[in-house]
């Protein structure tokens, strides 16, 4: 019996070309992406790698994406190495221009760095939003379309704006805890195949009564 799509496939239905699953794409050793999570771009998903920029290896940043997020066209990493050096006169980066100007290259301790870009599980991000670098995005979080993202945004909340505020909480605090409890994005195909009615249904309720498989 199937239960779902195949999780290492790129495109998880071959009848629409502008959905890959993420993971089934990346190359860079810096980036990390959990099952099914998916990039939708018609004009071509599987190059999701392109809209992670000033991302190098020497800096030691990571892009990590958890399970099952949804991240639409237009979508931008901004990693790390777009930094600039902060605490003298100009921050003009004259060391990448050459000509004798390398000799300035500032050290890492001179820039801004700000860590791992982190987004949890089961995370929405719509159309052409900006992700800046060292954020984390909390598991079930919606950011909206055009968005520019500079701070954390906790978990199942719905944010937007640039830059990006919270505007809502999904659910109340006692669901939110239980659904970081049970992280249904870690449950086996069959066990989620079987949960699928109350993952999707309205009647938040459904979900407290899990089919265990």
């Amino acid at each position: 019996m199937q239960y779902g799509p195949n999780p290492n496939a790129i495109y998880p239905n071959e009848a629409i070309k502008s959905v890959c699953f993420i993971k089934n794409v990346i190359t860079r050793p810096n980036i990390i992406v959990g099952e099914y999570s998916y990039y939708d771009d018609i004009n071509g998903a599987e190059r999701f790698e392109e809209h992670v920029t000033h991302h190098y290896e020497f800096l030691g940043d990571k892009l990590i994406i958890g399970k099952f997020c949804a991240i639409a066209k237009g979508i931008e990493f901004v990693m790390n190495g777009a930094n600039h050096r902060m605490c003298s006169v100009t921050t003009y980066p004259f060391n990448i221009m050459g000509g004798g100007w390398e000799q300035f290259t500032p050290t890492l301790a001179d820039l801004p760095l700000k860590g791992d870009t982190v987004v949890g599980n089961d995370v929405w991000i719509g159309q052409n939003v900006t992700v800046m670098p060292g954020v984390n995005i909390g598991d079930g979080a919606i950011i909206a379309a055009n968005s520019v993202v500079t701070k954390d945004i906790p978990a199942y909340c719905i944010a937007g704006g640039n830059p990006c505020k919270i505007i809502k909480r999904r659910f109340d605090d006692e669901l939110i805890a239980y659904l970081q409890e049970i992280k249904w994005w870690d449950w086996s195909p069959e066990k989620i195949f079987a949960n699928l009615k109350a993952l999707c249904s309205g009647d938040l309720e459904q979900i407290r009564n899990i089919i265990e498989v």
